[in-house]
């Protein structure tokens, strides 16, 4: 087995950068804007393509100008296509709100034609999914396709990743074809209704989703760094920092992809889960959430330096 095979979504990051967002009837000006690639998978694709890894992405396209911006950015990124075409719909987009002072953002996805996501494209790509070394998707894509695709990849014994974003309850029977679930703090509370404000919280909540099946769970945790749980370690990883927050959009999906790519270059969970808390640290010092993604140099330098 070999590579990376991404079921995600691509859309086009329309972002506006303000002190805060408007209210309903109300007209602020902003202090920028900015268009570029984006959405879930596709994100994820390209984190995971500038660490260094063989990766392919599953998804569907309209046949517009978001969709060639699609295509543009995988030839430049060296993520493999498996897209499908379909000319009576169109590519997605995102709003993204990003707080100018803080980084903070606030979004809302319309994923277009990655949305009507079918069992009929998984199937298309079976071969690639039950070859690959690691699957990984997120719940950009309708929930049916998500499961059906999970289910053909911990049947064939490819190692999963579920990225339960944005968060949506899921079942535990869904959970269980998980080998990593990957939610932030809001996506956690949405599966297991516990709040977390502290690292106990977390603990509680990760022991949570690997009694519903989960192997291994990693709460991404923003500035408080990450935890990890696989049964036997349990423990909190402290919050890198490589620069100034400039931008938290990318945070996320960069964590994936570096986790993806890293785990599929042989380290050890735990190891892959601190260098992918090192990838995230550097994409929050930089604007969008594809172009902000990390090459391998500059993570294994950043990384090299936090084991010394």
């Amino acid at each position: 087995m070999k590579g990376i095979v991404i079921l995600g979504v691509f859309v086009a990051d329309v972002a506006f950068f303000a002190s805060r967002q408007p209210k309903i009837g109300e007209t602020l000006i902003g202090s920028n804007f900015a268009l570029g690639p984006g959405g879930k998978g596709s994100n994820q694709a390209v984190a995971a393509a500038r660490l260094g890894a063989d990766v392919s992405l599953l998804t569907r396209l309209g046949d517009d100008s978001f969709g060639q911006m699609a295509y543009e950015t995988w030839n430049r990124e060296g993520v493999k296509s498996l897209a499908a075409k379909y000319p009576n719909s169109v590519t997605g987009a995102a709003y993204i709100y990003v707080n100018d002072s803080t980084g903070d953002n606030a979004i809302i996805v319309v994923p277009g034609a990655g949305g009507e996501l079918s069992r009929a494209d998984i199937d298309a790509n079976r071969k690639a999914i039950e070859s690959s070394a690691l699957f990984m998707t997120q719940l950009e894509t309708p929930i049916e396709a998500t499961r059906y695709s999970l289910e053909i990849a911990h049947r064939a014994g490819v190692a999963t990743i579920l990225n339960p974003a944005p968060a949506a309850v899921i079942d535990d029977e869904m959970i269980s074809l998980c080998d990593y679930l990957t939610p932030n703090e809001s996506e956690a509370v949405a599966l297991t209704g516990i709040t977390i404000e502290t690292i106990d919280e977390a603990k509680i909540a990760a022991g949570i989703l690997r009694e519903r099946g989960a192997k291994t769970v990693i709460l991404t945790l923003g500035s408080n760094g990450a935890f990890f749980d696989d049964g036997t370690t349990c423990q909190h990883i402290e919050p890198f920092k490589y620069s100034e927050t400039v931008e938290t959009t990318g945070a996320g999906d960069s964590f994936c992809g570096a986790l993806a790519h890293a785990l599929t270059a042989g380290q050890a969970p735990l190891n892959a889960t601190r260098y992918a808390c090192a990838a995230a640290s550097i994409s929050v010092t930089r604007h969008g959430t594809a172009p902000s993604m990390p090459t391998k140099n500059e993570v294994d330098e950043f990384f090299k330096q936090l084991q010394t």
